[in-house]
């Protein structure tokens, strides 16, 4: 029981990580990611550069203020004499008002580094050093903003204007310094109800950015949900007509290719039956005359040996039509799988070519035709030695069939770096142009009657083309009617 549990729960992990991994792949989840991050994360960053700001500024401003108020109250201290006397009424309360106005705390230190006033009544007599008041004695102000702890520590040194008879001018003496602690807790106040506000509209903003993205992710994919739908249809059954969606370029790429695709099954149906149809035809024609010839022997009486052996030879002839027939379309079906394989060795193409024509030179001595092999150079490549072999020999075997009494057969050879070629030129009958590009489907025939008369099978160069499309190569024709054709073969070394 417990191994069933752990078996049902291995295989929802799976279903659950290979349903994520699919939405992850979603073009819709995609561009909804991309809306929503192109939409959240500037405003974020837009709202968190503004709260910086506004603290950098207020605290500017504020360090300002303080200042401004401080070098006045530094004045009077120096006008009434405070720092030796400080029980000036009227500079107390200045000190007091400065010191409850920003809630802080103002010490006065004097240049015994005693304080001489603390707005807080703590540290009046006792000493007071630091780097910020050294430097302050020195006559340099000192800001230093503690945002951890909400506070602006300032030094103003109190300046009294003498006259220097050594140098004979006026200048700044240090007679203490004013150490003042303002609280910044009104602005970071300020800062959190900015902040709130701004999560407040932030939300609101991924809210409507999130159903803005929805609603135009939706838009977006629509066009894509259409070819699926039509795309499904024509897989159904239910149409066979072509897509057509032009809502984007890229579905028309898609859909045009998709068209591609659909004529060239359909093509390839139209053919499947032609060839189905054609193969019937072909196969059952020498059963036919077989048929006749043996009901002619049965049905006649006293046959003459003379016709006998006539009829029989006869029927002889369509057997090995017949077997002929299937022999070539059982190689075709071997050339039609998509894991056909190539037994690729290193072939001398000259040497291959010779010894076709050695097997040929007979057939084409029966119909007086002169076979002529010219090569350019030795050609080493690497091919598959059967196959290419009979693809060669299709094609030279049909420019011997179709040609005339006493014509020509000539084959060149040559090659570059990359690839060969092999030239099969005849005298022969030639071709219509408009039969180019039929000649190489399966039982195809320009001339239906001397094809007849010539024997075949129709499959010759349907074979050769399946053949050399698998060495990566092309075939090409070019034909004058009554003059003859020519075959170019080209492969690649």
């Amino acid at each position: 029981m417990s191994t069933i549990t752990e078996t049902n729960s291995i295989r929802n992990r799976i279903r659950t990580g290979f349903l994520r991994f699919r939405l992850l792949r979603s073009f819709r989840v995609r561009v909804l990611a991309m809306l929503l991050i192109i939409g959240i994360i500037p405003s974020i960053l837009v709202g968190t550069a503004i709260l910086l700001g506004y603290e950098d500024r207020a605290v500017s401003v504020r360090e300002s203020e303080v200042s401004n108020q401080l070098g006045i109250i530094a004045n009077h201290l120096i006008t009434y004499n405070y720092l030796q006397d400080p029980s000036n009424e009227a500079v107390n309360a200045e000190l007091e008002q400065i010191s409850n106005l920003y809630d802080g705390r103002v010490l006065l230190i004097g240049a015994n580094f005693k304080a001489i006033k603390d707005t807080n009544n703590v540290s009046v007599g006792k000493t007071i050093i630091s780097e910020e008041v050294i430097r302050c004695f020195k006559g340099e102000k000192t800001v230093n903003y503690d945002s951890d702890n909400n506070y602006i520590e300032m030094t103003i040194p109190i300046n009294e204007t003498v006259f220097d008879e050594e140098e004979g001018k006026e200048k700044d003496v240090v007679r203490g310094v004013m150490l003042t602690i303002v609280s910044t807790d009104t602005i970071a106040t300020t800062i959190r109800i900015l902040s709130r506000t701004a999560g407040i509209i932030d939300a609101g903003m991924i809210t409507l950015i999130f159903a803005f993205a929805m609603l135009f992710s939706g838009i977006l994919v629509r066009p894509f949900n259409k070819v699926t739908t039509a795309i499904n249809e024509v897989k159904e059954g239910y149409s066979d007509e072509a897509l057509s969606v032009p809502d984007y370029s890229e579905t028309e790429h898609i859909v045009e290719a998709f068209n591609r695709v659909l004529k060239r099954i359909r093509a390839l149906d139209e053919s499947r039956q032609e060839f189905v149809s054609n193969v019937s035809h072909e196969l059952k024609t020498p059963i036919t005359s077989m048929k006749i010839l043996a009901e002619s022997l049965i049905g006649s009486e006293d046959v003459p040996p003379e016709l006998y052996r006539e009829f029989m030879e006869d029927i002889a002839g369509e057997i090995d039509r017949e077997d002929k027939i299937i022999t070539d379309l059982l190689e075709l079906v071997k050339l039609d799988k998509k894991n056909a394989e190539l037994s690729i060795e290193e072939k001398n193409i000259n040497d291959m070519i010779e010894l076709i024509l050695k097997r040929l030179r007979p057939i084409a001595a029966k119909s007086n035709v002169e076979m002529v092999f010219e090569s350019a150079r030795e050609v080493i490549a690497g091919v598959d030695d059967v196959k290419l072999t009979l693809a060669l020999t299709n094609i030279m075997e049909n420019a011997i069939k179709y040609n005339k009494e006493g014509g020509s057969v000539y084959i060149t050879l040559d090659c570059d770096h990359h690839f060969f070629t092999v030239t099969v030129k005849d005298t022969g009958i030639g071709i219509p142009e408009e039969a180019y590009e039929h000649i190489f489907e399966r039982f195809y025939r320009v001339d239906k009657s001397h094809s007849r008369e010539i024997g075949g099978t129709g499959l010759g160069l349907a074979i050769a083309r399946n053949i050399i499309l698998m060495h990566r190569g092309t075939v090409n024709v070019e034909s004058v009617q009554g003059e003859g054709s020519v075959f170019s073969i080209r492969l690649p070394l």
